[in-house]
Order: C-alpha cells, then structure tokens, then sequence
C-alpha cells in the first residue's frame, strides 16, 4: 500500500546544526553541500521557526529556495506553541516562517515538539484547527507534528486528531528499546494508525557517529568500508513507513558520507542488523547521558550554561577515559556562559528536556569531574 512521501528519498538534510562561522551561518558551505545533496536526487530539508534563531528558514531561502524551482524540492518548518499567548499568533509565526524562507507554502508544517503538556495547550489556542486551515488554504500541504513523549500520549493524539498525516519521531538504535524515548513503541504506534513517520535524531545528536572503540572495531570488522554513522542512518531507513530519514549536517564532509550510502540505499541485511544490536549490547554497559544536543534546556536558563556541550564533555570522558581531552571540551563548553558549579537548581532546564534527564544531578557530576 503507497503512503504519503514514499517516492522522497530517504536522507533528509536537518538545517538544525549547519556549518558556522562564529554566530552566522556559513552560507558558502551550506549552498555546496546543498548542491551535492539535490545532485545527488535528495529533496528533503528541514527546518523550525526556532533553529538557530531563526536563522535556519533564511539559509533554506538563500541556498535552496533561491537557487532552485520550487518542484524540485519539498521543505517542512514547525510551529512553536509553548510561549504563545494567545491564537492570533501562530498566524503572525507561519508568515513570518514563509517569509524568512521566500516560500507561498511548505510541504510539511509541523505542530513542534508535542508532548502531554503542549496538547493541552494545543487545544486552548485550537492550534489543531489552525493546521486544518492552512492545508485547506494550501499554505501547508501536509500537517502533523513533531513528538517528545511516551507511546500513550501519541496514541492519543492520533486517535483525537486523525487529520495529522504524520509525526516526526525520534528512533536510532540506541533509544529502540529505551524506556524513556520509547522509539520502538512509538514507531509501532504510528504505524497502527497507518501514520508514516519522518525520523529525527537518527545518529542521536552525534553519539551514534564517534562510539567507543569496542565498538567502531565490530562495525570496521563487519563492513571495512563503511563509516560507523552510516549503521545508525541506514538502520532507520530500513523501516517500513518512513518518509525520510533527517540528519543534521555541519560540512561537507558529513554530508558526502551521508549521500555515498544513501544514494542507492540498502536496506540492513540479516547480518547486519545481528551487528548492530551488539553494538547496543556494548552500550548497555556505558552510563553515558542520552543528550541530543537540541538546545531546548540552554533557552531558559538563567545562568546561560551550555548545558548539552558540558554533558558532551561527560559522555567523552565517561566513554574514552580521557580526562584531559574532556576538561579542554568542558572548557570550551564554558567560555561563553556559566559552569557547570553555577546552576541554581530553579529546574528551567528539565522542564524543557525531550530525554527527561536528571541535568541538576549531571551538572553536580560534572562540576566534580572538571572544575
């Protein structure tokens, strides 16, 4: 049976992490990797009303938009609902959305990281009527959502909102069975109700790239040729339902790995995926901080601590046993904003976090390791 987004390519290009230059986007950069990409028959791009300060919807305009007919690709933006205060303003974000990128519509329109709380407020501001009416108006072709919470809460949407046409879910193969995440039971979820789903975090914000060495040596062993990201993207795309699978691309590099597996994808084999789950057998062992670096914590806090580029300092000592490499990485996670010793435990930060991880108790742990 044919779904809505079968025919896209399964690589989507997330225009979360783009190449930067200090605090601008490197433009340049991204127009080449964007070239590459649409070269290599990819259509796909991702972006939110919020990355990187709404920088990430002009870059869209400057390299794609602009360069290339608006056929030949398909572009999805979200709608932050959490600070809004009343309805008038999701009209006000989605013009300011389609405006920024130089677009008449978007293909995808997303309601952004929903979770049980942001439902209820969905509902007071009727943020679901208002998605019904951008597709009805043709300003958004495909409505849905973005989702951050447990397989319960999405079942629920689904079945009080059938009118979402998919949800955008976290899977990679280090969250499939975690109990926090929930990637297999939400997956499972969606396709119940026949919503095809576009994967986020596929490579979870990076983890699934670097690896310890145990395990770099088992996926190298398995397939000589093939860089170890390239598991964790092709892992994802090997799922029934998918209508792409995104991956936040920061230079040119990345993203020729990324379309040289990608461009004639191969599903996992048997043996494959036998590999993969010793992989996750081996992380099993490693308390690492499910971090994803979305920088949803650093928005309200108070203090300004880069809190995901502390806990990556955390996870790189707590997986290479390398405490001088770590405290460099904890010094550059610092220079700009507070420590890790600053934290006034007011709880901004994990009110905000997708993962529900215990960052007053990290931040304790890592002051103690670095400072």
């Amino acid at each position: 049976m044919s779904y809505l987004g079968e025919d896209i390519k399964k690589l989507g290009f997330g225009l979360m992490r783009l190449p930067m230059n200090g605090e601008e986007i490197d433009i340049e950069q991204t127009k080449k990797m964007v070239d590459t990409f649409m070269s290599k028959g990819f259509t796909y791009f991702d972006t939110a009303y919020v990355y990187i300060g709404g920088k990430s919807e002009v870059a869209l305009k400057e390299a794609v938009v602009d360069r290339y007919p608006r056929e030949s690709f398909q572009c999805a933006t979200k709608l932050p609902i959490w600070d809004l205060k009343g309805p008038e303003e999701m009209e006000t974000i989605f013009q300011t959305s389609l405006d920024r990128a130089g677009l008449s519509y978007y293909d995808f329109y997303l309601l952004h990281a929903m979770d049980k709380t942001k439902v209820q407020k969905a509902d007071e501001l009727k943020a679901w009527d208002f998605m019904k009416q951008l597709k009805t108006q043709g300003r958004a072709k495909h409505i849905g959502f973005s989702f951050h919470d447990s397989a319960e809460v999405l079942d629920e949407i689904l079945s009080a909102h059938p009118e979402m046409e998919f949800v955008q879910l976290q899977i990679n193969y280090a969250d499939w069975e975690d109990e926090n995440v929930q990637s297999r039971k939400c997956y499972e979820t969606a396709r119940k109700h026949n919503v095809p789903v576009i994967i986020m975090e596929p490579v979870k914000g990076g983890s699934l790239a670097t690896m310890p060495p145990q395990i770099q040596e088992l996926f190298k062993a398995a397939e000589p040729e093939m860089s170890v990201p390239s598991w964790a993207v092709r892992y994802c795309a090997s799922l029934e339902g998918v209508i792409t699978v995104l991956s936040g691309m920061s230079n040119e590099a990345q993203l020729d790995d990324n379309v040289s597996y990608m461009e004639h994808f191969q599903p996992l084999t048997g043996e494959e995926r036998e590999t993969v789950g010793k992989a996750v057998e081996i992380l099993r062992t490693l308390p690492t901080i499910p971090c994803t670096k979305c920088k949803y914590c650093v928005d309200g806090c108070p203090q300004k601590i880069n809190i995901p580029e502390i806990f990556a300092a955390k996870n790189q000592y707590t997986l290479y046993n390398n405490i001088d490499g770590a405290k460099r990485s904890y010094e550059n996670a610092v220079k700009e904003g507070g420590k890790a010793s600053d934290c006034i435990q007011c709880g901004a930060c994990e009110a905000h976090c997708p993962q529900h991880i215990e960052i007053i108790e990290m931040l304790k742990k890592a002051a103690a390791d670095f400072e």
